[in-house]
C-alpha cells in the first residue's frame, strides 16, 4: 500500500516539470535571436560583397587602351591593368576574391567571411558569403553604346 502512495506522489508531483520548459523555451529563443540577428550581419555582409566587387570592377573597367582610344575613337580594355586594377582594389578594400578580364568585360567575385554572434553557441562560427559584379568601359552618360 506504502508504494502505491509513493507511485502517486511521484506521479502528481510536478516539481522541476516548469525548469525543463523554461529552459527549453529560453533555449528556442535565444536559438532564434541567434537566427535574427546572424542572419540581418549576414544579409548586410552579402550587400557589402556585392558593393566591394561592383566597385572592383568598375575600377577595372576604367583601365582603356588610350591609344586606341585616340585613334579610332573604340574603347578597349587592357586586360592585363583592367585586372590588375580590380585586385588593387579589393586589396586596399582587405577582401579576397576573384578577378576575370574577358574581351570587354570586367568580372570580379568577393567572399566575406561574417563572423556570427550568437550563432556560435551552436558550432557555427562564421558564415562565408560571395558577391559578384562586373563593369564594362562605357562612353557618355546616356547610356551604353555598342
Amino acid at each position: 500500500m506504502r508504494s502505491i502512495a509513493v507511485l502517486r506522489r511521484l506521479r502528481d508531483d510536478e516539481e522541476g516539470r516548469v525548469t525543463a520548459f523554461v529552459v527549453t523555451i529560453a533555449l528556442a529563443a535565444l536559438l532564434f535571436a541567434g537566427l535574427v540577428l546572424d542572419g540581418g550581419l549576414a544579409l548586410a555582409a552579402k550587400v557589402r560583397a556585392i558593393g566591394e566587387a561592383q566597385e572592383a570592377a568598375r575600377a577595372g573597367a576604367q583601365e582603356i587602351d588610350l591609344a586606341a582610344y585616340r585613334a579610332d575613337g573604340s574603347l578597349r580594355l587592357v586586360p592585363q591593368r583592367a585586372g590588375a586594377a580590380a585586385r588593387s582594389y579589393l586589396d586596399a578594400a582587405g577582401h579576397t576574391g576573384s578577378v576575370s578580364v574577358t574581351g570587354n568585360k570586367v568580372a570580379v567575385t568577393v567572399t566575406i567571411d561574417q563572423p556570427t554572434q550568437l550563432l556560435g553557441l551552436v558550432s557555427i562560427a562564421s558564415i562565408t558569403l560571395t558577391g559578384a559584379g562586373q563593369a564594362e568601359p562605357q562612353r557618355g552618360i546616356a547610356g551604353v553604346l555598342p
